[in-house]
């Protein structure tokens, strides 16, 4: 930093990564308890940072959010940021306002996909990194190799030997200890408040600059309307200051500060004035989106805007066409599925939404299906209903050769499924990379593979290994078009009529394939009812009743005994259709249809196709 450059000692800001599940919320939670935010006697729900319903359903952070402790008189800021690799753009955001992060790792996993990917990045914000071994209680920890392969990842990523030259904290999130060494006993968390005290800088900036803020989250509030949250970079702003923004487009819009906050454990509390590198939120505009930078009105100068990488998969919305459409959903036209993918991309940088030319349907692009799948949901709680299509994977062309995004797949199974995944993952064009075998009877194999490839793969690994099988994948940039492949070998079973499903129909169905709804569901023509054994789609009337008749025999009329359905899940029922099929969401339901209801003018259309291919 140049010599100028001040720093303010009263404040860390800090960003906690970590692949999924390797408990950065349970740290934070113990944090929390440890700092005296809360009473002795006071009761606190675990998982506090999970605020959202989805979050606590899944066990995992979907969006990256803010909070702070008290520390020996030292306000640190900590941004809780997610570990599935389809939220990326949230960890973008949350490292563009911290000056350091703690890197959590497994002590029995180790470093797994996504610590690989949010360290990179970490490494390229040359961040002050702090790695914390957690749940070394586990009966299966190997706290030296875990150590080691932390280096190699480091090394791998080209750290320079100041990032290596890490600081080392062994931990137990769960129970709120951290010690200096694994054999230590711990009591609390006293050596890590202090590690990062000592080891993670005090945010830097200019004295002589007026102020600066750039914009990394939105919210909204019933009271004072839009909220931008962000790191002030330099100067400092005080309430019903003139202020401006300046867009993506360089243009300013003026604002005045209603309101400043700051955080204070997990709520907001009002102040006065506020100093640089401090985390605010800001209210008294309502034109802002993330990136932006929020400046005094005499001195305009716009900061570096923040950059996610590019989307892979999309996936196009539409209205709900289906005969049962408007019946559950609470918005249902296209202009409110608009406005709510459009307010979508104001909060989630990741996400983009296009128009697709055709009517009342739109084109949102984003990092995975995973993470449309949580949009979807999120809207279907919120009470829209409409339709989803197919995901699809984004190509790029470069120098006359088509390039599709590839995947670093990461395999941990037991030995015996070697044969059946390798078989599986060849099929979808997946090439190994690398096979460890330490002895233990469990297999790590590395492979590249296509992302269209992984479309619908976890519920077959999880059924080809029973249960058994890990599976992670991280995003390993564009290459080569590997050709096409097949993703799905069955067929869909459609019913052909609209009605009731009644049971003597749908036991004579189960031979043909898996069925997916039960007796007394209501079908409509052209609504997937069940998974076809073979390769072709069929059209079945679920809806038939038995023939009545004046024989009476022995057994003749007891109930019939159906076996048990596959339940059908956002994930499932995304990953299982074809290019030819919808997904129709509804804050109630969720029903797989074909695109083109009618099963005759489907017969005279794949007629006509066949034709033509002749």
């Amino acid at each position: 930093m140049p010599s100028t450059f001040q720093q303010n000692k009263q404040l860390r800001n800090i960003a906690i990564i970590a692949h999924v599940d390797h408990g950065k919320t349970t740290l934070v939670d113990a944090m929390f308890r440890q700092s005296g935010l809360f009473r002795d006697s006071q009761v606190v729900d675990d998982r506090l940072m999970d605020t959202m319903d989805l979050e606590r359903e899944r066990g995992i952070t979907i969006a990256a959010k803010n909070c702070s402790v008290i520390w020996k008189g030292v306000r640190i800021n900590i941004i809780d940021t997610p570990g599935h690799a389809d939220f990326g753009g949230e960890v973008e955001r949350a490292i563009s306002m911290a000056d350091g992060a703690i890197l959590l790792v497994d002590a029995s996993e180790g470093p797994l996909p996504q610590t690989r990917f949010v360290l990179k990045k970490a490494l390229a914000a040359r961040l002050k990194i702090v790695v914390v071994i957690n749940k070394i209680d586990r009966q299966d920890a190997r706290v030296h190799e875990v150590l080691d392969e932390i280096y190699d990842l480091l090394i791998d990523l080209d750290a320079t030997d100041e990032q290596i030259d890490f600081p080392l904290v062994y931990a137990v999130g769960r129970d709120g200890i951290a010690v200096k060494n694994p054999d230590d006993e711990g009591r609390n968390l006293e050596l890590l408040f202090d590690m990062i005290l000592e080891e993670i800088p005090s945010p830097y900036y200019d004295p002589g600059a007026p102020f600066q803020m750039l914009v990394s989250d939105l919210g909204y509030s019933e009271y004072v309307g839009r909220l931008a949250i962000g790191k002030i970079f330099n100067g400092s702003a005080h309430s019903r200051d003139s202020l401006v923004c300046i867009g993506e487009n360089g243009k300013n819009v003026p604002l005045k500060v209603s309101k400043l906050q700051v955080y204070k454990g997990m709520r907001l509390a009002e102040v006065d004035e506020v100093q640089p590198g401090d985390i605010v939120v800001i209210a008294g505009i309502e034109d802002v989106k993330i990136g932006d930078t929020i400046c005094h009105y005499q001195h305009p100068e716009a900061l570096p805007r923040i950059r996610v990488d590019e989307p892979t998969v999309s996936m196009k919305f539409s209205v709900n066409t289906s005969p049962f459409g408007g019946k559950e959903g609470k918005y249902v036209q296209s202009s409110r599925i608009r406005e709510r993918l459009v307010k979508e991309t104001l909060l989630n940088v990741a996400i983009q939404v296009s128009e697709t030319g055709e009517r009342d349907s739109f084109m949102v692009k984003g990092r995975g299906e995973f993470q449309l799948a949580i949009l979807i949901e999120t809207m279907r709680r919120e009470g829209y209903e409409f339709c989803v299509g197919q995901p699809e994977v984004i190509f790029r062309y470069e120098n006359g050769k088509k390039l599709e995004p590839m995947e670093k797949l990461f395999v941990d199974c037991e030995e015996s499924f070697l044969g059946i995944v390798v078989e599986k993952l060849s099929l979808r064009k997946g090439k190994v990379v690398n096979l460890v075998n330490k002895g233990s009877g469990r297999l790590r194999i590395e492979f590249s593979v296509p992302s269209r490839a992984l479309i619908g793969y976890r519920d077959e690994f999880l059924t080809d290994t029973r249960g058994t099988g890990i599976l992670n994948t991280l995003f390993d940039g564009y290459g080569e078009y590997r050709g096409d492949c097949t993703s799905r070998f069955t067929g869909s079973i459609v019913a052909d009529r609209t009605g009731t499903a009644v049971p003597y129909a749908l036991f004579n169905l189960e031979p043909r394939g898996q069925l997916f709804i039960e007796p007394g569901v209501p079908t409509y023509e052209g609504m997937i009812i069940g998974e076809h054994n073979r390769s072709q789609d069929i059209n079945v009337n679920p809806c038939k009743e038995k023939k009545l008749s004046n024989m009476r025999a022995a057994n003749k009329d007891e109930n019939i005994t159906l076996s048990p359905i596959k339940p059908v899940t956002l994930e499932f029922a995304i990953s299982f259709i074809r290019a030819d099929e919808l997904v129709e969401v509804t804050p109630r339901s969720l029903r797989m249809r074909k695109t083109l209801l009618s099963a005759s003018r489907r017969h005279m259309l794949n007629s006509a196709k066949s034709k033509s291919e002749t």
